[in-house]
């Protein structure tokens, strides 16, 4: 099984700074893409960043410059540093991973989803 825990949501003030750590855990042959994805109460989940195995990454228009996303392929974690918050970030932030396992040879790869972490900006 193929499980993705987070942590470091929590409660912070307007212009503070939040870190997001994910990390991948059980037997799987590799993690691929990684990204984090929000969702506001009332809206639809929305791509705030993604990273590949490379290192190359995408943002939002709405975190450029603000947030930062991060990966260590020993380890399989994906993190996300999130400065100047805003009320507007407040949402539940969920770990999106492409993860690869073998079975008989083949290789399968699905989208695998953490459990999601509130953050709340206070303004």
């Amino acid at each position: 099984q193929v499980q993705l825990v987070e942590s470091g949501g929590g409660l912070v003030q307007y212009g503070g700074s939040l870190r997001l750590s994910c990390a991948a855990s059980g037997s799987f042959f590799r993690v691929n893409m990684l990204g984090w994805y929000r969702q506001a109460p009332g809206k639809q989940r929305e791509l705030v960043a993604s990273i590949t195995s490379g290192g190359s990454t995408n943002y939002a228009d709405s975190v450029k410059g603000r947030f930062t996303i991060s990966r260590d392929n020993v380890k399989n974690t994906v993190d996300l540093q999130m400065n100047s918050l805003s009320p507007e970030d407040t949402a539940v932030y969920y770990c999106k991973a492409d993860i690869s396992t073998e079975n008989f040879g083949y290789l399968t790869n699905r989208d695998y989803w953490g459990q999601g972490t509130q953050v709340t900006v206070s303004s």
